[in-house]
């Protein structure tokens, strides 16, 4: 989510670790055929606790491919978190994390996507990208912010920072106008669920006149799915897209547990069991969720794509 309150990002940068360790990777997009391999893990070794591993099912794993878009550039950071740290990398670590999770689980065709190209040259290509790769899945990573009218400011190390503690939780995003809406929808009630079966909530404050024009229609209140049909990266993808906002990186309590391994392999999990059961029944007709007749649609171009 972008937002005006990035005065402190050349600083945070600069002083941010993690970044050091992106700038090899940010400034070369990585296709699944130019990754190294992933070491097998041995047959005596156990997998961590917090990463369960997904049951057997019809899904034909090696040839299903995902992509994971990383949100953002190093250039174009995104939100600020309520530290001062860029959204970008917080999208980094978390698409970083769910990738290796997907090959662990067997899905090899993963693609960790990362542009360096600004909006909006940079959002038509990755969806141009993802299309020619003829990916099953788009996935979009993403950390949530609010509109600068909801935004406090606190002093933290010395330093202005801004924050709002009112609406932690995760939300997910898909387009009327994707190619494939049924399966967007359907990959997004099943990554909703999956999170929710983790502990996790969706937050509700998109539907919230207080929003103005960052106000969305809830298409499926049982996942946490809302319709954001100008997005980019969904609208333009030609396969079934979804953008997870993973929760709330101004909200003080939940920035801390988003940078949390435990937090990341929670996520992470989530993901690796709904692509699953996406892919299992991927031919199988996707059930739209309801909605009212006069749903409104919001107006407005955009929160962390634009």
């Amino acid at each position: 989510m972008r937002r005006r309150h990035m005065s402190v990002a050349n600083r945070t940068l600069a002083a941010l670790g993690i970044i050091l360790s992106l700038v090899g990777v940010a400034r070369h997009p990585v296709r699944a055929e130019e990754q190294a391999p992933v070491a097998s893990t041995p047959a005596s070794a156990s997998p961590p606790a917090s990463v369960a591993q997904p049951p057997q099912s019809s899904c034909d794993r090696s040839a299903f491919r995902v992509v994971l878009d990383v949100g953002h550039t190093l250039d174009v950071p995104g939100a600020m978190s309520a530290r001062g740290i860029p959204e970008y990398a917080f999208n980094f670590q978390l698409a970083q994390d769910a990738d290796q999770a997907l090959r662990d689980a067997g899905f090899g065709k993963t693609v960790l996507l990362i542009t360096d190209k600004p909006p909006p040259y940079g959002l038509f290509e990755r969806a141009a990208r993802a299309n020619q790769m003829h990916a099953d899945l788009f996935l979009a990573i993403h950390h949530d912010s609010v509109p600068d009218k909801l935004i406090q400011t606190w002093q933290f190390e010395g330093q202005q920072n801004f924050y709002n503690d009112d609406y932690p939780g995760y939300a997910l995003f898909v387009s009327y106008d994707n190619a494939n809406r049924a399966g967007s929808l359907q990959f997004a009630n099943l990554l909703g669920k999956a999170l929710q079966a983790r502990g996790l909530t969706y937050t509700a404050h998109y539907t919230q006149p207080l929003m103005g024009h960052y106000r969305r229609a809830l298409v499926d209140p049982e996942a946490g799915v809302y319709r954001f049909d100008e997005l980019v990266v969904l609208r333009h993808t030609q396969m079934p897209a979804v953008l997870l906002e993973a929760g709330s990186i101004v909200n003080r309590q939940e920035e801390l547990e988003l940078d949390s391994n435990d937090r990341r392999a929670v996520t992470s999990a989530a993901i690796v069991a709904a692509v699953d059961a996406f892919c299992a029944t991927r031919h199988q007709p996707a059930t739209v969720p309801q909605q009212g007749t006069h749903a409104k649609r919001a107006s407005g171009a955009g929160r962390s794509q634009q």
